[in-house]
């Protein structure tokens, strides 16, 4: 009894963020997000523990009913041997069917590409965050900084006017 227990409170639990690509958000407009599972080799997930990862220039694609994730890059585990893993190979994610048809539907009707937004432990699995997301052209993102930079002052204002420095 007292091993169940034992092995049970090793298990990570919560959810460990490995990789963000704040770029994608910069780059393109959310619709929507999804969890996925990846497909990994074991030196892949050891590497991943040590929270070595980049998906700067990572997307995903849909072939013959699967996604697959493509320019991530994990690299190699230092104490791999010949089973180490290619850095940028192409990995495929797991999904329900539900889910997949959807996206197929999505992508090929309205011009919308699939960005993975994060690389995360989550109860001791590897999952990534891909986006459902539109392109943003230069004045979208000019707009966005705008905006952002409007609320900031916004916010200092009001931080000024509560702590009575603006009377």
């Amino acid at each position: 009894m007292a091993t169940a227990t034992a092995a049970s409170s090793n298990r990570q639990t919560g959810r460990k963020i490995i990789a963000q690509n704040r770029k994608a958000r910069h780059d393109y407009a959310v619709v929507d997000t999804y969890e996925a599972g990846v497909v990994l080799t074991g030196t892949e997930v050891k590497s991943l523990r040590l929270g070595r990862a980049s998906l700067v220039d990572g997307f995903a694609t849909i072939d013959d009913g699967e996604i697959y994730l493509h320019n991530v890059h994990i690299p190699e585990y230092e104490q791999g041997s010949w089973t180490n893993h290619e850095p940028r190979r192409v990995r495929k994610l797991l999904l329900h069917r539900g889910e997949i048809e959807r996206l197929v539907g999505k992508t090929k009707e309205s011009g919308l590409t699939l960005v993975p937004l994060a690389l995360y432990f989550s109860n001791g699995k590897v999952k990534v965050e891909i986006a459902l997301a539109r392109g943003k052209r230069s004045y979208d993102k000019r707009q966005d900084l705008a905006r952002r930079d409007a609320d900031r002052e916004v916010a200092r204002a009001l931080g000024r006017r509560t702590k009575g420095f603006d009377r």
